[in-house]
């Protein structure tokens, strides 16, 4: 019976989580460390909580009722959590079952002092750090108190806090089970915290040791200011010394308590240099056994460090993968494509797969190796001139780096037969006729793409695909498809930059590309407006798409009153746009063809909010604006010292920008189309897997890479726990905050912008759109959850072409990422509204429907009195 409800230590692995839970099996396999000491103790298994719960009365029925609360509703949470804590506390321990727990006591000496620590089955992993949700009890004496708090730490399972965190990260109530740690106490004369990386910037080189006297309770509630150092490479770089005044030590007989420290102690370290090295030392073999940084309890006694808890730190993001051992900066993909939520395996494999340069992975988002652009000078200059045109943020971070000088390594420039680093594309007419052709060629090659996959299954599609990885990289590099990109873009930057100088105006270039022609993604916008135009004279059609919820809800429509037009409208509308959709970039991601209720919410706010024709109306608007624009521009030209020649040169270069600027949208389409058409494939197969039983369902096949799917298609067999662990990694990266650059070393840098020329208070950005506008904020994580009003200002995270149909009903844009030639920023120019991106936390530092400034023109945000 003891063996069931009770367990030694030392008995116990990281194997065991399900019986011991999280820290006590995290302690039995520090126990194994060489030179590691861990207190001794035993452990009150998860069998004997759930024999209390099954003994609790209608236990189950509150579990049930818990589930259901949301997270944010404080009140009902701390009630229901509060009832079940003290039903569990009331609930006696059976006999049997205080008997296995005092005997196993006994070894250690029935009175000696003890530490009773919870140990939770969904705590101290890998993907999820519960950190002080649950219970600690210090200097426990006797049988009948380490009974006492067994009992409390098995009811903190369902503290306030822990149930809310559950409840935000998808972990269900019944599935975590709580086990007890009972160990004996160690009276230590210094104790504290180890982080073997640096918990602010991530660095992995750097660990740092926040050390006080006595008990580590004074550090852990705050009660001292901890002596800090900071270890790198085995010597300690840096220390802060704090005046410890207070301390908490144990009282005889059971307890803590606060005590005075001697005042001629109170400025002395708690530990001397060579005991941090050694306790670093410690954490270094710590962390080489769980493979990640660890956040280590430890406490000195006697000359020894006792560890007493290790857990991941969880919040750190992850290094990529790296062939050599060498210095390395990685630039993130996710902010330069506007997408920096997590990728679930399958779409990122397939974007590394399709993309025109190698790409490394790190907590589900996507990196670029730049150290050798950085590296060669010849080429750096160039390479952050680039990054600074679309991320002011990321040249400063990599500019931060750089100055130090010691990281990034100094590499010889490409001799004359080198390779060209960054150079431009050879030139090309101003000819419309070239776009024509682009277009033409990538609707060729899709159109070859859908008729030749279309009766493939099983192996012969994953070797065509392969195949057809090959056309879309060729697609992609076409140097007419660059050289009419780059066009349009130095062409709006030769405007910018002349007329700022010649003119005194600032990003001219914004108002003489309204409504350029050819511009897919604006298009999209507008043909959403023709889409509500064609609803908007049926009630019952309107009336009936205010309740949809379902996305077979296009089937029903020919039932109402002109729902045979609003079908047929919204089908051409998903016909030329469905493979769109937030985050396009991850083919697992649900497309509007897929899920057409996400475009449901905008359609209606266009049906209130536009008369009949606004698309039309729209872009001849903008089309006026931007030719009244190039007349005064010329005008203005004409008027000055050699004003015929900048006339005519500004004449050719606005030419070129119209002709040229749309057709940067155009290749992402084409991507995205693509995209559309393989995943569909992949779908059909996963639709076999799962009528063949190796699939649980379809969205199984996103967990798997590429070349895993080939291999389950082959071999009609899958490893349920890779699945698994996939999604709870998946999980776990939803949490994580990507950096724009990140050092081999795991130290992030974000950046900032080093202006004065604000005004106190405002956020600052990138302007990339111009004018300026005031309007109540809408800040808005979720496109399907928009309400937007004429005249409010969009604020959100970042914006890909599928956020377009929100812009023309906004007066105003603000982002926390972008660029000046990303998507928004693009679109924005195109419509004519004032943006301001790449504004650091925006969505949390302006509150929603707070009434704001936008300055397009200057790049910053005023938030203004209410």
């Amino acid at each position: 019976m003891a063996g069931q409800y009770v367990r030694d230590l030392h008995e116990v692995d990281e194997a065991q989580v399900a019986v011991v839970g999280g820290k006590a099996a995290h302690l039995g396999g520090l126990s194994r460390i060489d030179g590691v000491r861990v207190p001794a103790g035993f452990c009150v298994t998860t069998a004997a909580f759930r024999r209390i719960m099954a003994d609790a009365r209608s236990i189950g029925d509150r579990l049930a009722e818990l589930s259901r609360l949301d997270p944010d509703d404080r009140a009902a949470i701390r009630t229901l959590s509060a009832e079940i804590r003290r039903t569990i506390e009331g609930t006696p321990v059976p006999g049997d079952l205080a008997a296995a727990i005092t005997g196993v006591l006994a070894r250690l000496g029935e009175h000696t002092a003890c530490a009773v620590r919870s140990s939770a089955t969904a705590e101290d992993m890998p993907a999820a750090s519960f950190a002080g949700q649950q219970d600690t009890y210090l200097n426990v004496v006797g049988p009948a108190a380490i009974l006492e708090h067994v009992s409390r730490c098995w009811a903190s399972l369902f503290t306030e806090r822990a149930v809310t965190y559950r409840l935000r990260n998808g972990f269900d109530h019944r599935d975590v089970h709580m086990a007890v740690v009972v160990q004996q106490m160690v009276f230590p004369e210094a104790a504290g915290v180890l982080f073997t990386a640096d918990p602010v910037t991530g660095n992995r080189r750097l660990a740092t040791v926040e050390a006080s006297f006595g008990l580590g309770e004074a550090l852990v509630s705050g009660l001292v200011n901890p002596d800090v150092f900071t270890v790198r490479d085995g010597a300690v770089v840096a220390r802060t010394l704090a005046a410890k005044q207070r301390a908490v030590q144990a009282v005889p007989g059971g307890g803590i308590r606060e005590v005075t420290i001697d005042p001629q102690r109170q400025e002395r370290p708690a530990l001397t240099d060579e005991q941090v090295v050694r306790l670093v030392g410690l954490g270094r073999r710590i962390e080489a056994r769980y493979g990640g940084p660890q956040d280590i309890e430890w406490c000195l006694a006697g000359g020894d460090f006792h560890i007493v808890q290790s857990r991941p730190i969880t919040t750190l993001f992850p290094v990529p993968e790296a062939a050599d051992d060498g210095n390395h900066v990685y630039l993130s993909v996710g902010h330069q494509q506007m997408m920096t939520d997590p990728m679930k395996p399958l779409g990122a494999s397939m974007w590394r797969l399709t993309a025109m340069a190698p790409m490394h992975e790190a907590g589900g988002r996507l990196f670029v190796d730049a150290t050798a652009r950085l590296a060669a000078p010849g080429s750096r200059a160039a390479f952050l001139e680039m990054i600074g045109r679309g991320d002011p943020l990321t040249r400063d971070a990599l500019e931060t780096l750089l100055d130090r000088g010691d990281f990034v390594p100094q590499l010889p420039d490409p001799g004359p037969g080198g390779p060209a680093v960054g150079g431009p594309p050879a030139p090309i007419e101003t000819d419309p006729a070239i776009v024509t052709e682009l277009i033409a060629r990538t609707q060729e090659s899709l159109a070859a793409l859908r008729r030749d996959i279309a009766a493939l299954t099983g192996p012969a599609l994953f070797d065509f695909l392969q195949e057809a990885f090959q056309e879309h990289k060729r697609v992609l590099a076409d140097p007419l498809s660059m050289q009419a990109i780059m066009a349009g873009m130095e062409a709006t930057w030769w405007l910018n930059d002349r007329l700022r100088e010649w003119l005194g105006e600032k990003n001219a270039a914004d108002t003489l590309t309204l409504s350029a022609p050819g511009n897919i993604t604006s298009e999209m916008g507008l043909a959403l407006l023709d889409v509500a135009d064609a609803i908007r004279p049926h009630p019952e059609v309107v009336a009936f798409l205010q309740g949809v919820e379902d996305d077979g809800f296009l089937d029903e429509l020919p039932a109402y009153a002109g729902g045979a037009e609003a079908r047929s409208a919204i089908e051409s509308y998903l016909d030329r746009y469905g493979m769109r959709c937030v985050g396009e970039i991850d083919i697992t991601r649900p497309r509007w063809r897929e899920r057409p209720t996400t475009l449901v919410p905008v359609i209606l706010d266009n049906v209130r909010t536009f008369e009949a024709g606004a698309a039309g109306q729209r872009f001849a608007h903008g089309r006026r604006q931007a030719q009244e624009k190039a007349q005064e521009v010329l005008e203005r030209l004409r008027a000055l010292p050699d004003g015929e020649r900048k006339a005519d040169e500004t004449r050719r270069m606005i030419d070129r920008v119209r002709t040229f600027i749309g057709y940067r949208e155009y290749p992402k389409y084409g991507i995205i189309s693509r995209y559309y058409v393989y995943k569909q494939a992949l779908l059909g197969e996963a639709r076999r897997l799962v009528q063949a039983g190796v699939l649980h369902e379809e969205q199984d096949a996103f967990y798997l890479t590429f070349a895993e799917l080939h291999d389950v298609v082959r071999g009609n067999r899958v490893d349920a726990g890779l699945i698994r662990r996939r999604k709870d990694a998946f999980r776990s990266y939803q949490a994580l905050t990507p950096p724009r650059v990140l050092t081999s070393d795991g130290e992030v840098l974000s950046g900032a912008y080093r202006r004065d020329d604000v005004p106190a208070g405002a956020l600052v950005g990138l302007p990339v759109s111009a004018g300026t506008v005031e309007g109540r904020a809408r800040v808005i994580l979720d496109m399907a959850q928009a309400d937007l009003e004429p005249g409010d200002i969009l604020v959100t995270a970042h914006t890909d072409p599928s956020w377009t149909p929100l812009f023309v009903a906004v007066a105003g844009l603000v982002t926390e990422v972008g660029g000046l030639m990303t998507h928004g920023a693009v679109i924005a120019r195109e419509y004519g509204l004032p943006a301001v991106v790449s504004v650091a936390h925006a969505t949390r530092l302006i509150p929603d429907g707070q009434r704001i400034r936008v300055h397009g023109s200057d790049g910053y945000v005023e938030i203004l009195p209410r």
